[in-house]
């Protein structure tokens, strides 16, 4: 089952890519995981016309960039929300299934600010944080229990929700475009790259593997370096 904001087109073209894959069915929910009622409907509805879900993965997020003094509390609330209240209902509603059958796999997408902070964020850094003390609490109620759960914690990838903060990051720090790519984004990767969802998704299939099986509570890295300084 996949969750998500899009438009109908690329939605089902998702849909024919997993089953081109192999699996087996596939569903999609609009469940809004800010709203804690529509994500137990989601994992209800997938347990009904799919199965329980094995594997949850806790990929949700949205960004606002301002000092703290302007912050709106409205976007605190919904970022909090959406990338760290999110993340305990779907757990919560996926582990009794996952119990039953005495195996599952919990992936968080962290971020390299779930370690360290940076100016501006302070809900997103808030989030992050929270997101990988879930992360560690989790894995050892359930270490027993056939389950693992650790987080992924990136740089900077290309996507979206990084493109879309560039605008707000030139305002509030008086910057250009290529500026704020070069000095803000990458300024903090030794390796000067954005990292690739692909690559993100590769240690997301690694970590459901049986060879993954005694890696749990872990924060993993993948930040081009910047946490290593």
């Amino acid at each position: 089952m996949i969750n998500g904001f899009g438009d109908a087109a690329a939605i089902e073209s998702e849909r024919a890519t997993l089953l081109g894959l192999g699996a087996p069915g596939t569903a999609y929910s609009n469940a809004n995981v800010a709203r804690p009622d529509e994500i137990y409907e989601m994992v209800r509805s997938c347990a009904e016309s799919l199965g329980h879900p094995d594997i949850l993965i806790n990929n949700a997020g949205i960004q606002h960039v301002a000092p703290i003094e302007d912050f709106p509390i409205e976007k605190w609330d919904e970022l909090i929300a959406t990338n760290l209240t999110a993340v305990f209902h779907a757990i919560r509603a996926a582990l009794p299934g996952m119990k039953a059958q005495g195996w599952g796999r919990i992936i968080n997408t962290g971020s390299a600010h779930s370690l360290v902070a940076s100016p501006n964020k302070v809900a997103y850094i808030a989030a992050k944080h929270g997101v990988a003390g879930i992360t560690k609490t989790v894995a050892l109620e359930v270490a027993q229990a056939g389950i693992t759960v650790n987080c992924i914690s990136p740089g900077y990838v290309w996507t979206s929700l990084v493109e879309k903060q560039i605008p707000d990051v030139m305002k509030t720090r008086k910057l250009t475009r290529d500026q704020v790519m070069a000095d803000i984004l990458l300024g903090s990767q030794p390796t000067k790259k954005f990292v690739t969802p692909e690559q993100v998704a590769s240690l997301a299939v690694y970590l459901c593997s049986e060879s993954a099986a005694s890696i749990t509570g872990a924060n993993l890295s993948m930040d081009g370096g910047w946490t290593a300084v």
